[in-house]
Protein backbone atom coordinates (compact mmCIF):
# COMPACT_ATOMS: atom_id res chain seq x y z
CA UNK A 1 0.00 0.00 0.00
CA UNK A 2 2.88 2.19 -0.12
CA UNK A 3 3.45 2.64 -3.48
CA UNK A 4 -0.72 3.78 -3.48
CA UNK A 5 0.56 6.70 -1.21
CA UNK A 6 3.66 7.22 -3.06
CA UNK A 7 1.58 7.61 -6.57
CA UNK A 8 -1.27 9.70 -5.04
CA UNK A 9 0.12 13.26 -4.96
CA UNK A 10 2.38 13.42 -8.23
CA UNK A 11 -1.09 12.04 -10.07
CA UNK A 12 -3.01 14.67 -8.38
CA UNK A 13 -0.14 17.38 -9.63
CA UNK A 14 -0.36 15.73 -12.83
CA UNK A 15 -4.34 16.25 -13.08
CA UNK A 16 -4.33 19.60 -11.62
CA UNK A 17 -1.39 21.07 -13.99
CA UNK A 18 -3.26 19.69 -16.70
CA UNK A 19 -6.64 21.31 -15.93
CA UNK A 20 -4.69 24.76 -15.54
CA UNK A 21 -3.12 24.68 -18.89
CA UNK A 22 -6.51 23.34 -20.76
CA UNK A 23 -8.37 26.60 -19.05
CA UNK A 24 -4.98 28.51 -20.64
CA UNK A 25 -5.76 27.06 -23.94
CA UNK A 26 -9.49 27.69 -23.92
CA UNK A 27 -8.83 31.52 -22.67
CA UNK A 28 -6.66 32.31 -25.55
CA UNK A 29 -8.75 34.78 -27.98
CA UNK A 30 -12.68 35.24 -27.97
CA UNK A 31 -14.39 38.35 -27.34
CA UNK A 32 -11.42 39.86 -25.06
CA UNK A 33 -8.67 39.54 -26.85
CA UNK A 34 -8.74 42.65 -28.72
CA UNK A 35 -9.47 44.39 -24.99
CA UNK A 36 -6.39 42.60 -23.91
CA UNK A 37 -4.59 43.54 -26.72
CA UNK A 38 -5.25 47.20 -26.60
CA UNK A 39 -3.86 47.09 -22.64
CA UNK A 40 -0.77 45.47 -23.67
CA UNK A 41 -0.41 47.95 -26.81
CA UNK A 42 -0.91 51.34 -24.73
CA UNK A 43 1.49 49.76 -21.97
CA UNK A 44 4.20 48.95 -24.45
CA UNK A 45 3.33 52.79 -26.23
CA UNK A 46 3.51 54.46 -22.77
CA UNK A 47 6.90 52.37 -21.91
CA UNK A 48 7.87 53.70 -25.40
CA UNK A 49 6.95 57.57 -24.66
CA UNK A 50 8.55 57.62 -21.03
CA UNK A 51 11.64 56.37 -22.59
CA UNK A 52 12.04 58.77 -25.49
CA UNK A 53 11.50 61.64 -23.02
CA UNK A 54 14.36 60.61 -20.36
CA UNK A 55 16.19 60.84 -23.70
CA UNK A 56 17.48 57.19 -24.07
CA UNK A 57 17.32 54.70 -26.60
CA UNK A 58 16.89 50.70 -27.39
CA UNK A 59 20.12 50.27 -28.70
Amino acid sequence: MDYVSALVPPIVMAIFFFGVVAIIIKSQGGPNKAKEDAIVDAAIARAESARQADGTSAN
